[in-house]
Formats: structure tokens, C-alpha cells, sequence
């Protein structure tokens, strides 16, 4: 009995003796600064082309959002006033509205006594013009969505230069520390530049898709119009 007392003591002194490992975490913010100062300069840019991104892409919706929001009711008010004669209460109307699609009607009631090619290519002109409102700066979150991962790699390609440089200059006998700041670099720019040029074409696409429907709705309206002029008297 006493052997067995003993043989537990023991086994409890061991668990005693062990070292304690405590294990360490890295966060994400702790990950970039430690990529050194090549890598904060990269991180650094990446971070003012995501606030950039970001800002483009929700002032963006907000107006296309804005733009796309028509009465279902618009082009049946006013047919009803070009049908009446009054062309004037038409014009009204699409002031009121000021949205893409009552701006192009106005273009169109504007021509009205033209010839009708006359007044297709007025509206054509005029969906031209509102096209590009929507479209504006658009183009630039397409191009951050490029140019982010190139600046990440960029800041690859600095970290591996610093990392073998730190070989080259100790003839191999570089301490890990020094290494491990290029292989930072490396990683945490290439991970960044990922990232905001993922947010940047996912937000570049989105717009593109409601663009699309407003210039859906301007592409209908024009037919409908064109459709209203085209009825006999």
C-alpha cells in the first residue's frame, strides 16, 4: 500500500516539474507590424486604397439606388398628357421626378414635332450623358481592384530581397530575427493586397450590376416613348 502512495507522489512531482507553455497568438493588426518599415509603407498604401474602395463603392450605390427608384406609375401619367395635348404638364412631371429615366422622357417632349430619328438620336445622346453620371469613378475601383494584389507582390518581392540580403551580407550566417522581418514583409503585404483587391472587385461588380438595371429601365422607358409617339392619332 505504502508503494503505491509513493508511485503517485511521484507521478504528481512530475506534473509539477513541467514547464508551462503558454501559447501565443498573433493578431491580425500585430501581423502587419511586423513586416518592418518596407512592409508598413506597402501596408500603409493598401490601407488608403481600401478607404478609397470603400468610400467609392457606397457613394455609388447611394446614387445609383437613387437613380433606379422610379413611380411605377411615371410613363402612364405621361402618356396621358402628350395624349391630351398637354405637353407642358409632361414637362412638369419629369422635373418633379428628376431621376435618368424622366430626364430622358424630357429630352424626348422636348423634340416632339421633330422627326421621330431626330428624337431617338436626342434620347440616345441624353442616355449617353446619364450613363456616364452613373458610371462615375467606377472606374477607379476597378483599377484598385487591379493594382492592390500588384503592390502585395511588390511587397513580396521586397521582403524576399531584404530576407536574402540579410544571407548575403552575414555569408549565411544571418540571425532568424533579421529573416524573419523580409519573410514578414513577404507574407503580410501579399495577405493585404489580396484582401482590398477581393473588397474592390466584388464592390466594382456589384455596381456594375445595378448600372446595368437602371440602364435597363432607361432603355425601356425610351421604347415606350418612342412607342407613344409612334401611335396613330
Amino acid at each position: 500500500m505504502l508503494y503505491f502512495f509513493q508511485e503517485d507522489g511521484l507521478a504528481q512531482a512530475a506534473q509539477d516539474a513541467e514547464p508551462i507553455v503558454e501559447e501565443k497568438t498573433l493578431s491580425l493588426f500585430d501581423l502587419f507590424l511586423s513586416g518592418g518599415v518596407g512592409g508598413q509603407i506597402i501596408i500603409g498604401i493598401l490601407f488608403i486604397l481600401l478607404f478609397a474602395a470603400v468610400y467609392i463603392y457606397f457613394e455609388r450605390l447611394f446614387a445609383i439606388k437613387a437613380a433606379s427608384e422610379t413611380d411605377s406609375n411615371f410613363m402612364n401619367q405621361i402618356k396621358d398628357s402628350v395624349v391630351n395635348g398637354n405637353i407642358e404638364s409632361a414637362r412638369i412631371r419629369c422635373a418633379q421626378a428628376n431621376s435618368p429615366v424622366a430626364r430622358l422622357t424630357a429630352k424626348g417632349l422636348d423634340r416632339i414635332g421633330s422627326p421621330l430619328e431626330d428624337i431617338n438620336t436626342a434620347i440616345e445622346n441624353a442616355g449617353r450623358l446619364e450613363v456616364y453620371k452613373l458610371e462615375k469613378n467606377v472606374s477607379i475601383l476597378a483599377t484598385i481592384a487591379g493594382a492592390a494584389p500588384m503592390i502585395g507582390f511588390l511587397g513580396t518581392v521586397i521582403g524576399m530581397v531584404i530576407a536574402f540580403h540579410e544571407l548575403a551580407t552575414s555569408s549565411g550566417q544571418a540571425e532568424m530575427g533579421a529573416l524573419a522581418e523580409g519573410i514578414y514583409t513577404a507574407m503580410t503585404t501579399t495577405v493585404a493586397g489580396l484582401i482590398v483587391g477581393i473588397i474592390a472587385y466584388i464592390g466594382y461588380n456589384h455596381l456594375v450590376v445595378k448600372t446595368d438595371k437602371v440602364v435597363h429601365q432607361m432603355e425601356a422607358t425610351a421604347v415606350d416613348f418612342l412607342d407613344l409617339l409612334n401611335e396613330p392619332a
